[in-house]
Formats: C-alpha cells, structure tokens, sequence
C-alpha cells in the first residue's frame, strides 16, 4: 500500500503473489483496521504480516483482525533516537543530566 492507496490493487496485487506461492504477505502503509481485515480475507489462509509504524491499533487487535506477524521496521530506532536527541539536547541547552535517571541496567536487559 505504500504510495498506493488503492485497496483494491493492493488486494489484487496480493492475491497474485499468494497465487505464485509466496509464504508470507507483507503489506506496508496499511493503517486501518477495515484494510486490515480486507487483506487477511483475501488472501487466507497465507498469513499477512503487518508493519506498524504508528500507534494506531494494538497486537491483540491486530491478532483478532488475523495477522500472523507484527514488523516494526525502523521505528524502535527512531524511539531510541528521540530519547537520544532529547538527553543531548538537556545536556547541551542546561547542562543538567536528568535524562540519565532510571535507565536500566546493562545486565538487566541480558538476562534470560
């Protein structure tokens, strides 16, 4: 769907690669429930897997709705940035560190 809004030319574009045996359907730019639900239909039982890259919907919903797989792209970067620029710009406009409170550990995000 990206740069093509048209849901019906998507659902036929999908159709055909579902038809020439591809595994798994990946749609980007879908953010409405109701296209959502359109795609899965069409193509099932292939499984759709579902880029969100805003907070639009949830993964319980998406899951009702059928989807077999959520990507994020590069959007946990982007997260990971904005609290970047926000700590450096703290830094640099105050000279004060605050940004640097309640992080977690290291060994915390490795543990099993």
């Amino acid at each position: 769907m990206a740069e093509r809004p048209d849901i019906e030319e998507t659902v036929r574009r999908l159709r055909a690669y579902a038809d020439a045996g591809s595994d798994c359907l990946y749609v980007p730019g879908i953010n409405t429930v109701e296209d959502v639900a359109a795609v899965v239909a069409a193509v099932a039982p292939k499984p759709v897997n579902l880029l969100i890259n805003s907070p639009w919907t949830k993964v319980a919903e998406a899951a009702q709705l059928g989807v077999r797989r959520i990507s994020v792209g590069g959007t946990l970067a982007k997260t990971a940035w904005d609290g970047f620029l926000q700590a450096a710009r703290e830094i640099a406009d105050e000279g004060t560190f605050s940004r640097f409170e309640q992080l977690p550990g290291i060994d915390v995000m490795f543990k099993s």
